[in-house]
């Protein structure tokens, strides 16, 4: 057990360890903080996470924390109480228990037990990767397959595959999810080897502490030992080390020391090492000596099992066409994937629905809509003018002729419903005949492609869209 002494007081509650070092117990929420942001949408988190405060520490066996409002502690209670105590019981020790208070029941436990300066004992364990990030939970489809199972490997058997192993690709895109996952992974399965992660900016700052020390040459030895002794080292968002020419220097001795004795490195970025600017010759090669694999954008298909893999882990009950809808926004970030997920069936939750259904998800997305898209156009307006450009009828269009006079119109008819009106793909499908969502899907992206390279096909939309403007 770490030995710790607390004084802890309303306004500044500080942990002190017996050999000097101190941490303040408003770092060690913050770290509760960091956890819960992970595993809720950042809607619930800012609501309902975010404005909580630490109220009391009691014998290191209650942690007292407080609302600013009744309903704000109702929510907590009723909906996100387990992850609340996971994410404390990771951060101060399986046996803390925790007590949540409204704003008025805060003032009356102050009232009651003071905010005198008491001296405690506390455990505090933290564990540095998120449970909820797992291989199980990463949906793999084309665009990352490469990444998942070159990681998996890197799990299985560190230091002996692809290593260095560089990661790159866009925000949101699920690199630090990986990162996670080969840590919960080795803890699970080799829970004896020494796996650390850590951001680039950490590493950098860790290693300017070390260098400001009243006592530099061990405060360097203690960061050196930290880093070097490990069997994992994982770093997320390497590229941040650019410019940074003192710190690049000390991660090359560190990987050096690592890639030597066949300790496992694996790196994130933004961008692949050569597009990193500033960086070291010398460091870029070392990048480049194992595997570089790119994660990409998800597709359509990756898209809808990631949402509805986040509707099982969070027990979202969701409509299938809301799913699509969203899916369809062609969002490549899927942190702001899930967070629409997440609005959408928060909206719902409101109003005490047991489904989240299109209705929520057109209210929740209504203020993102462009003012000019919709311009009091409806799909019957569309339809009826594509058929009178082209001189053929309503059930032509809808119906199940194929020839190549119906054909287009019909395609150009999709692409003007699902532009103008952002109505979702399953939904024009139904207009459609009943038609498949892919289907919908393929027509559109066919006249959204041709009126890139065709002038034909330019000038057919563009004087459709004239007479549906009145011109």
């Amino acid at each position: 057990m770490v030995d710790f002494f607390l004084l802890a007081s309303y306004n500044c509650c500080r942990i002190i360890l017996r050999g000097g070092k101190m941490q303040e117990l408003s770092s060690l929420w913050k770290a509760v903080l960091d956890k819960l942001e992970l595993t809720v949408s950042n809607v619930s988190f800012v609501m309902w996470f975010k404005p909580l405060k630490v109220v009391d520490l009691v014998e290191n066996k209650k942690l007292v924390i407080a609302t600013n409002s009744t309903s704000a502690k109702n929510q907590i209670l009723r909906n996100y109480f387990e992850k609340l105590n996971k994410a404390v019981q990771d951060i101060f020790g399986e046996d803390i228990v925790i007590e949540v208070l409204d704003q008025n029941e805060e003032i009356e436990y102050i009232k009651v037990n003071g905010d005198k300066t008491k001296e405690k004992e506390v455990e505090v364990i933290k564990n540095p990767f998120n449970e909820k990030y797992t291989f199980d939970n990463f949906v793999v489809g084309k665009s990352n397959q490469f990444v998942y199972a070159a990681a998996r490997a890197v799990a299985e058997h560190p230091g002996e595959k692809f290593n260095p192993l560089f990661i790159y690709g866009g925000v949101g895109l699920g690199k630090t999810h990986i990162l996670h996952a080969i840590g919960n992974y080795i803890k699970e399965y080799n829970p004896n080897i020494n796996v650390m992660y850590v951001t680039c900016e950490k590493f950098a700052n860790d290693y300017i502490e070390s260098l400001g020390s009243n006592t530099k040459n061990k405060a360097v030895l203690e960061f050196r030992t930290k880093y070097r002794n490990l069997d994992v080292l994982m770093v997320d968002d390497i590229q941040f080390i650019s410019k940074k020419t003192s710190t690049q220097e000390e991660f090359f001795h560190t990987f050096n020391e690592l890639y030597q004795n066949n300790k496992q490195i694996i790196i994130t970025s933004d961008r692949p090492p050569k597009d990193i600017d500033t960086l070291a010759d010398r460091l870029r090669s070392r990048f480049t000596c194992g595997l570089i694999q790119d994660i990409q954008a998800p597709d359509y298909e990756t898209r809808v099992a990631i949402l509805r893999k986040k509707c099982q882990i969070e027990k979202y009950v969701i409509d299938d066409n809301v799913i699509d809808f969203i899916a369809e926004k062609n969002v490549t970030n899927i942190r702001e994937l899930e967070g629409m997920l997440s609005k959408v069936y928060f909206l719902a939750n409101l109003s005490n629905k047991h489904s989240a259904t299109m209705e929520d998800a057109i209210e929740a997305f209504n203020s993102e809509l462009e003012e000019d898209k919709n311009e009091g156009l409806s799909v019957d307006d569309i339809i009826d003018t594509v058929c009178k450009y082209f001189d053929i009828t309503r059930q032509d269009i809808i119906g199940k002729k194929k020839s190549k006079d119906v054909v287009e119109p019909r395609m150009i008819a999709i692409y003007l419903i699902s532009e103008i009106l952002e109505i979702p793909l399953v939904s024009i499908g139904k207009i459609f005949g009943g038609r498949d969502h892919t289907t919908i899907m393929h027509s559109r992206n066919k006249i959204s492609d041709e009126l890139k390279t065709s002038h034909k096909m330019k000038s057919l939309v563009s004087e459709i869209k004239k007479m549906l403007k009145g011109g």
